[in-house]
């Protein structure tokens, strides 16, 4: 987790725009620097996947060394969460709902949901004549 959030600052600190693609699947803290793409510019593949779930650590040892391990998973996940939210525009409450166990959702769930703009697909041929009309009445 603390390296995907030393992205994520990352990405925030940046003034260009940061363009994110799913490229078959993003789970966890993928999904959340997916999300965190500049929006508009924020896409999945057709057929990727993409997964949410809760924060996930281990602890061991002393019952207080436990404890502890846990507040912090604790503290990580609402800033997980909180991040989220920002992204997507998803409440808390949905989001809190659906991290609580694994979630996954097609591109175009994905779409709906806030965590991408498009899905990006194989332009049509009308596209694709449109573009090369475009280019050479530019070039003209």
């Amino acid at each position: 987790i603390s390296s995907g959030l030393a992205i994520y600052d990352t990405m925030q600190l940046l003034r260009c725009d940061i363009s994110t693609i799913c490229i078959g699947m993003a789970a966890s803290m993928g999904t959340v620097l997916l999300c965190a793409g500049a929006k508009g510019k924020r896409y999945a593949l057709p057929n990727a996947t993409i997964h949410l779930h809760q924060a996930v650590g281990g602890a061991q040892g002393q019952a207080a060394d436990v404890e502890i391990a846990a507040r912090e998973i604790m503290r990580l996940q609402a800033l997980l969460r909180d991040i989220l939210v920002k992204h997507t525009g998803q409440t808390l409450e949905k989001i809190t709902h659906d991290t609580d166990r694994d979630f996954y959702l097609n591109p175009e769930q994905a779409v709906e949901y806030g965590l991408v703009d498009e899905v990006l697909g194989k332009p049509t041929k009308e596209v694709a004549k449109t573009d090369e009309a475009g280019s050479k009445s530019a070039k003209g």
